[in-house]
C-alpha cells in the first residue's frame, strides 16, 4: 500500500465529478458527467434526482477504476452537493417523487412572502435573509402540489430534505436518512444555535420534521460507497462553497474567498457565531464534533447563469468570448452598465424579482464586458460588507471557472484594491472536502497559484461608482 488517497465526490448544477487527490493535495484523477437542468416559462428550474443519482454513481465508479491497482490506497471519500437543492423521495424503496429543485429555482416566491413580518426573527435565528432560493418554501411546494409527495406523507414514507440527504440515502449501504450542518442550514429550517432543526421554524413554515433527516456534524462516519467490490469510508458532508475555505487547510480570518461559478459565492470565515453585517448571511461551514467554524457570506446568483443569460438574450456564444478574452483587444470597447438581477439580485440588497437591464447601448461583445464587470462589482460589494468586522483583510483567493481568464483576475484586484491570488487548483469544493477528509494535512496547506496586485484603475473605479448609484436607485422602496 502507498500513501492514502482522497475521493473527493461533487455534484454541481452543470454536472457530477468524482475526483481523487493524493497525500500532498494533487489531483491525480478526475471523472465527469454532464447533467441536464431544465427551466419552463413559469421560471421553475430543476434537474431530475434519478439523473444526478445516476450520475454521482457513474463517476464515483469511473475515478476508481482510474486508479487501477491504486484503488485499494483511498482512505476516505467526501461529498460535497448545492446547498439549497432539495429532493423528496420515499424512505422504503428510495424512489424521487421529486424533481431536484435547484438552489436558483424561486417558484414559492408569493408564498414565502406571506411571512416577510418574520423576516427580522428569521435572520436572527438562521442567519439568512427570507429567501425562496432556500429550502423551506420548495418543501412546501412540494407538500402541496406533488400528488406523489403528499401520498407519501399520508402513508408515512416520505423523506425530504437538501440534495446531499438524498444522494446519500441512495449510494450508502444501508440507507442512512442524515444531513450535515451545512446544507441543513441552506433550509430555513435550521438552528445554528443548537446544530438541529428548529421546532418554531418548523411550525412557522409547515413542514413536519417526520420528513426531515436526521441532523449530523460535517465530520462522521456516515457509512460506505461500494464500488467494483470495495467499501470507502464517507467521513465528509457539506455544501459545495461551504468546503471552498478548506481548500488549502484551515483558513485564515484575514482572507476572502471567491468562488464564481453558476453563481459566485464571497465567503470569510469566524469562529465564533458573530452577527453579519446586514446584508450578508451566516452559516455553518464545519462541524467537527466538537468545534464549529462560521462563515459570513454574500451570495450573487446572476454569475455563470448571467452569461447564459445574455447568449440566449443576445445569440452570442459567450464561452468563446470568455475564452478569447486575455488575447482581445479591449481599447475601443465601451461597455454599457448592467444591473444584474439574473435569478435574482442577491447580497447585500436581496430582491429576488429584480429586472436586469443595460444602461446605454452596445455591441454583444460591449454587453458581455458589461455582464463581467457586473460580477466583479457585487464582490466588491459584498467584500466592503466584509471590511466592516476584523481582522481587516489582506487578501482574496479566487476559484472556479472565471478564474480562467487574466483580465478577469487583475479586474477584480483593482477593484477591491486588495491581492488576488488565482488558486492552481480551481476545483475548490473538491479540494476542500477532500483536505477534510484527509484531517486538515500541513502539506495542503496555503492557496498556490498567480498573484494579481492591484494597480491604479480611475476609469473602472468610476465605473463602478455610477453601476453602484444606478443601482441603489433602482431598488423596489422599503
Amino acid at each position: 500500500m502507498g500513501d492514502p488517497l482522497y475521493l473527493a465526490v461533487d455534484q454541481g448544477g452543470h454536472a457530477s465529478r468524482a475526483l481523487v487527490f493524493d497525500a500532498a493535495g494533487r489531483a491525480v484523477t478526475l471523472a465527469f458527467a454532464a447533467i441536464g437542468t431544465t427551466r419552463n416559462a413559469l421560471g421553475y428550474i430543476e434537474h431530475d434526482a434519478e439523473e444526478l443519482l445516476t450520475a454521482t454513481r457513474q463517476v464515483i465508479d469511473d475515478a476508481v477504476q482510474n486508479l487501477g491497482g491504486r484503488a485499494p490506497e483511498i482512505a476516505a471519500a467526501g461529498l460535497v452537493t448545492q446547498r439549497s437543492t432539495i429532493v423528496c423521495w420515499d424512505r422504503f424503496s428510495g424512489a424521487a417523487l421529486s424533481p431536484a429543485i435547484s438552489w436558483q429555482d424561486r417558484r414559492n416566491a408569493a408564498w414565502l412572502a406571506k411571512f416577510a413580518a418574520r423576516a427580522d426573527w428569521v435572520k436572527a435565528k438562521t442567519g439568512l435573509v427570507l429567501s425562496p432560493h432556500y429550502g423551506a418554501s420548495k418543501l412546501r411546494w412540494c407538500l402541496d402540489h406533488l400528488p406523489a409527495v403528499k401520498r407519501a406523507a399520508a402513508g408515512d414514507r416520505l423523506a425530504a430534505g437538501p440534495l446531499s440527504s438524498f444522494l446519500a440515502f441512495r449510494l450508502l449501504a444501508g440507507g442512512p436518512l442524515l444531513v450535515d450542518p451545512a446544507n441543513a442550514s441552506r433550509t430555513l429550517l435550521y438552528d445554528p444555535q443548537t446544530l438541529d432543526w428548529s421546532k418554531e421554524l418548523l411550525e412557522l413554515f409547515g413542514i413536519p420534521r417526520s420528513v426531515l433527516p436526521a441532523c449530523r456534524p460535517s465530520l462522521d462516519s456516515f457509512g460506505m460507497f461500494t464500488v467494483a467490490g470495495q467499501t470507502i469510508p464517507l467521513t465528509v458532508i457539506t455544501g459545495d462553497q461551504s468546503a471552498v475555505p478548506f481548500a488549502w487547510g484551515t483558513p485564515s480570518a484575514d482572507s476572502v474567498f471567491v468562488n464564481v461559478g453558476t453563481g459566485a459565492f464571497v465567503q470569510r470565515t469566524v469562529r465564533e457565531r458573530l452577527p453579519a453585517a446586514s446584508g450578508l448571511l451566516s452559516s455553518v461551514v464545519l462541524h467537527d464534533g466538537h468545534s464549529v467554524t462560521f462563515a459570513h457570506e454574500g451570495t450573487i446568483n446572476g454569475a455563470g447563469s448571467a452569461l447564459e443569460w445574455l447568449a440566449e438574450r443576445e445569440g452570442i456564444d459567450v464561452a468563446r468570448m470568455l475564452e478569447a478574452l486575455d488575447d482581445t483587444d479591449l481599447s475601443g470597447a465601451h461597455p454599457p452598465l448592467f444591473l444584474n438581477g439574473v435569478s435574482g439580485l442577491g447580497a447585500p440588497f436581496w430582491v429576488s424579482n429584480f429586472e436586469s437591464r443595460f444602461l446605454g447601448p452596445g455591441s454583444g461583445f460591449e454587453k458581455f464586458l458589461a455582464v463581467l464587470e457586473s460580477i466583479a462589482f457585487l464582490i466588491r460589494v459584498n467584500i466592503d460588507e466584509m471590511r466592516r468586522t476584523p481582522p481587516s483583510i489582506s487578501r482574496v483567493v479566487l476559484t472556479g471557472g472565471f478564474g480562467r481568464s487574466a483580465r478577469f483576475c487583475q479586474c477584480l484586484s483593482d477593484l477591491v484594491e486588495l491581492e488576488v491570488v488565482r488558486a492552481a487548483e480551481q476545483e475548490a469544493s473538491a479540494r476542500g472536502v477532500a483536505c477534510l477528509a484527509a484531517g486538515l494535512p500541513s502539506a495542503w496547506q496555503d492557496a498556490d497559484g498567480t498573484v494579481f496586485r492591484p494597480a491604479p484603475n480611475a476609469a473602472l473605479l468610476a465605473r463602478y461608482v455610477a453601476w453602484l448609484r444606478s443601482l441603489k436607485a433602482s431598488l423596489p422602496a422599503h
